[in-house]
Formats: C-alpha cells, structure tokens, sequence
C-alpha cells in the first residue's frame, strides 16, 4: 500500500512548474485515480472526520468505521491500527509540502515568489480541506503528545528546506543578513503556523480566493517589509 499519492484537493497542480508538474499529472493517472471513490479514500476522510470531532486519543477505529459506514474489520484490512492510519493522514500533509518544497528547489524565480509558494499551500489546503489542516494543527503542530520522534524529522526537514529558501535570499541581498536565516526561517514560518492556527480554532473559514489572496499577500508583505536589508541594525 504505497504512501505518497497524488492529492489534487490539497495540493492543485497551479503550485508546480514544467517537470514536477508533469510527473504529478502521471502519478495522478496511475495511483489517484484508481483510488478515488475506494475503501481507502472512504476509510481515510472518515478518520479525519472522526479525530477532528474527538481527537486522536478518544477517536476509536469502530468510531471511524461507524463513520465511514463500513465494517470494523474491513479497516484493518487497509490499516494496522490507528497509529498507521493517523500517519496516513499526516503523510497525505506532508508529502504534497515536500513536493512543493523539492520543486522550489529547482526553480529559478524570485525567493519571494517562493515563500508566497507556501503561505499558498498552507492557505489552499485550509480552503479545500479544513479538516484535514484541523487535524494536522490541533494532533501534531499544538500537541506534544502526538509529536513522535518519527513525526518531528518531517517538522525539522520541512524548517531545514524553508530555511535555505531564507539563505538563498539573504545570498541574493533580498533579505537581512544581520539576523541569522534560522532565526528569519522561525519568524516566517510562526507567522504562518500561527494565523493558520487561529483561524482554525476560531473556525473562520476561507470564503473565497480573493480573501485567500489578501491574506497570502499580508503575510507576505508584513515579514517582507520586516526582513529587508533597509531594515539591518548594520547594514
């Protein structure tokens, strides 16, 4: 049962460039599409459902099972337990960021360009699958007690491919040098984290692409305008 798979919901092919994009529009042919409508994918967003209604440690497999109206054995046929399924659902997450991240890599475009690459993909994913953003923000980002050692190399690989984003800008004199690009990666990324986060909690919905785009654009501009070599205490 393969892990990585195209999800077009969370991460729509207007994020990727040339190749990447290619590649997904095949993996999408060859795995999504034989998925779609299955067991699985029924199993899948019924936990989600689930974990964001009672949590991870009170949801139970016949909850999921209840939800996704099908048998209680028939879940263990696609999942161990619900560890295995709770990582299926974070690796659904993180595989569409990393993704993004390794195509971001590759592209020559402007470092602010690619850091709006993923305010974008925090901003889509909650547009199209709050529950799932839910899921990741209140079971893994804010709860310690999920945070396996496992689950903690995606955060730390996923600050450590942002952070040479920031290092590329500071080399290209876009960003402040006085700061170092760890400490500009943390201000960037909390800045993300934590307004996704309250809209969250406070479930406020994104209405429409035009306020995703004011709100992809004030994060943006705030940690720009913050960031900038003008703003150096030794220029």
């Amino acid at each position: 049962m393969p892990v990585l798979y195209w999800n077009p919901v969370t991460y729509p092919l207007s994020l990727l460039e040339g190749e990447a994009a290619g590649a997904i529009t095949t993996m999408e042919r060859e795995t999504h599409t034989s998925r779609k409508g299955g067991k699985e994918d029924i199993i899948f967003k019924a936990a989600v459902r689930t974990i964001k209604d009672k949590g991870f440690h009170r949801a139970r497999m016949s909850d999921i099972a209840k939800e996704a109206g099908i048998s209680y054995g028939l879940v263990y046929h696609y999942f161990r337990n619900k560890e295995d399924l709770f990582d299926s659902i974070l690796n659904r997450w993180w595989d569409s960021l990393f993704l993004l991240l390794h195509d971001l890599e590759k592209r020559q475009t402007k470092v602010q360009d690619k850091l709006s690459r993923i305010i974008e993909y925090f901003l889509e994913t909650y547009q199209k699958d709050p529950e799932l953003v839910n899921v990741f923000i209140t079971e893994v980002s804010r709860s310690t007690a999920n945070l396996t050692r496992h689950r903690l190399e995606h955060f730390k690989k996923w600050m450590s491919m942002t952070e040479a984003i920031i290092k590329e800008g500071q080399e290209s004199g876009v960003l402040r040098v006085d700061f170092k690009a760890r400490y500009l990666t943390y201000i960037f990324l909390g800045a993300l984290e934590t307004f996704v986060s309250a809209m969250v909690l406070a479930g406020q919905e994104i209405k429409d692409d035009a306020q995703k785009q004011r709100i992809s654009d004030s994060i943006l501009e705030v940690f720009m305008n913050g960031a900038r070599p003008g703003n150096s205490k030794n220029p």
